[in-house]
């Protein structure tokens, strides 16, 4: 493929949905191995002004264009959740590598459907977690890897924001909208990487707004064979977002874990002593860097380098096996093991 002889990947976007817009791909045209070179949508005047204000060479009128051009590598898939399975499989199809914003699917079936499709193509297909990219994560692994607090014990997280709006996606059930999938899909994902191993059953309660439907406020605990989790997510209440990793000796915690700001140093805090007054934290600050650059380029070279995906399907698979026990638990009331 054209890819593998080219220093930088050529990717395409599907749709002018305002995180690729303003955040993903101004990040990804300063990428070392990605170069944004169409975006797409299904109303060529969008396209056609997405593409001029953030300097893209080609805009389509429609998603199939853009499948279609032999000069696209890979594609940002960046559509509502309940189209990112559809459109992750017409752009594999078409021989493109893909990377899809999380949750990757709606349901666990749905995920799994993408093995044969990624298998009969050959391409790399990605859930975009662009915190596995984000050195202040990649160096809380090597800290638990050390036993800097000492065994890893409990992870405990939260996750909010506010928004009412009833013409929003994330409000409305038939996109996939809610807490859950919107960002307790992140929670999850973080105590799956502390403990590095996979909950072996949960349970959770869940509170749906009376007009909407969507889960508003999530909480779920999750047992896993080394220790606990548990995390509260919710798009009504005031915005916040945080995450402890407990052990037998310390303490880390992660300053802004999920949306870490592209322009200041962010923060995760040691503690060592267990002080309450906070006289035992050492404070480890990390450079400047945009997470959405990290994730393009570290796709990018696994595409590049016949390497693996950061969060590949398998993961994203996994992932959506608990988000599916969370909801089956808050359901029933009763714990749910996930599927593997």
């Amino acid at each position: 493929m054209m890819a593998s002889m080219s220093k930088k990947l050529r990717w395409g976007v599907l749709s002018t949905a305002a995180i690729g817009i303003r955040k993903v791909l101004p990040a990804m045209q300063q990428g070392q191995y990605t170069t944004v070179t169409g975006i797409a949508s299904r109303d060529l005047g969008k396209a056609q002004a997405a593409a001029t204000a953030l300097g893209i060479p080609k805009a389509y009128g429609s998603y199939e264009e853009l499948l279609a051009d032999p000069e696209i590598d890979a594609i940002y898939n960046p559509l509502p959740n309940q189209l990112h399975v559809p459109w992750t499989i017409k752009a594999a199809e078409a021989g493109k590598h893909v990377l899809c914003e999380k949750p990757l699917s709606l349901t666990v079936a749905e995920a799994e459907n993408l093995l044969a499709v990624r298998a009969r193509t050959g391409v790399q297909i990605g859930e975009a977690f662009m915190i596995r990219s984000h050195p202040q994560w990649v160096r809380l692994r090597e800290l638990l890897h050390q036993g800097r607090i000492g065994q890893l014990r409990a992870v405990g997280g939260f996750f909010s924001y506010y928004n009412t709006d009833s013409a929003n996606i994330r409000n409305q059930p038939e996109c996939g909208g809610g807490a859950l999938l919107d960002i307790g899909c992140y929670l999850i994902h973080a105590s799956r990487f502390g403990f590095a191993e996979e909950p072996t059953r949960v349970v959770a309660s869940i509170d749906r707004d009376p007009q909407m439907q969507i889960d508003r406020l999530t909480s779920a605990l999750l047992e896993f064979p080394s220790g606990q989790a548990i995390f509260t997510c919710s798009t009504q209440m005031v915005a916040y977002q945080r995450v402890q990793f407990l052990g037998t000796r310390g303490r880390i915690e992660i300053e802004i874990p999920f949306n870490a700001p592209p322009d200041r140093p962010t923060r995760i805090f040691i503690d060592a002593t267990g002080d309450l007054t906070g006289s035992g934290i050492t404070t480890e600050t990390f450079p400047v860097c945009d997470q959405y650059t990290l994730q393009g380029d570290a796709f990018s070279r696994a595409v590049l380098e016949d390497g693996t995906a950061p969060v590949p399907l398998e993961e994203a698979i996994l992932n959506m096996g608990v988000i599916e026990a969370v909801f089956q638990s808050a359901r029933s009331g009763q714990w749910v093991p996930p599927r593997r």
